[in-house]
């Protein structure tokens, strides 16, 4: 088993007034030779967008983008006719494929909105774009994973163009509790979004991040109720 440790604290951040972001890998101004992708992973913001405040029409291509709300609300337009409002228990996929245009405001004016948006390296490059977007019952992740984005049929999430997974859990206090690849090989990036867990003999607490790769399948201990992310992609690039 191979791991990398990625804490909080050492994520890169920025402040633009209605944008308050912190990036695990390289994006933007901030740079890391050290934090550029985990595998297919090349993409993980961890964003405050205040009242009013919102990114632009701007394009994507040959991306997969991943946004799931944690609190707030957020409202996404795109070139593909893809339309709509996303809140924490929504997910919300684009495949930008050949190209797309679109913006992503916070739907209230006065009241933030906080979100994590994610880009995976597609499976197969030029594909027509397409928007989807999901409401998932947070019960159903209760010390089990829900699965959310798949491009397996049988999982019932959000389609991905690429073998890769993504699944989340909230996980009471003394549990465990073991995650499978859903694809032989593959890597995980696990992230804590709140509470304190151990995973592959790490320690993690809020918003600590471990990349485990070289297994199939790992345990996590829950220290206090805790929620995860686990984002499986291929570790090719």
């Amino acid at each position: 088993m191979n791991t990398t440790l990625f804490r909080a604290n050492e994520r890169g951040s920025a402040d633009y007034g209605w944008l308050k972001p912190n990036y695990y890998f390289s994006f933007s101004q901030y740079y890391n030779p050290k934090r550029v992708h985990f595998g297919l992973l090349r993409v993980l913001n961890d964003d405050f967008v205040a009242g009013g405040g919102g990114f632009p029409t701007h394009p994507h291509d040959n991306m997969e983008i991943v946004t799931i709300p944690l609190s707030g609300a957020l409202q996404h337009k795109d070139s593909t006719g893809g339309e709509g409002v996303i809140k924490a228990g929504d997910v919300q996929i684009m495949s930008a494929g050949t190209g797309v245009r679109h913006s992503e405001f916070n739907a209230s004016s006065t009241d933030p909105v906080t979100l994590f948006q994610i880009w995976v390296f597609p499976k197969e490059e030029n594909i027509k774009p397409r928007y989807d977007q999901r409401t998932f019952d947070i019960n159903q992740r209760i010390n089990q994973w829900q699965t959310v984005v798949s491009p397996n049929e049988a999982d019932h999430a959000l389609w991905i163009n690429q073998d890769a997974r993504f699944s989340l859990t909230k996980l009471e206090a003394g549990k465990s509790i073991t995650y499978t690849n859903g694809f032989a090989g593959n890597g995980v990036f696990l992230l804590n979004i709140k509470g304190a867990v151990t995973a592959a003999d790490t320690d993690l607490n809020t918003r600590d991040a471990l990349g485990i790769s070289g297994t199939d399948t790992f345990t996590i201990t829950a220290k206090e109720d805790t929620e995860l992310l686990a984002i499986e992609v291929p570790m090719g690039v």
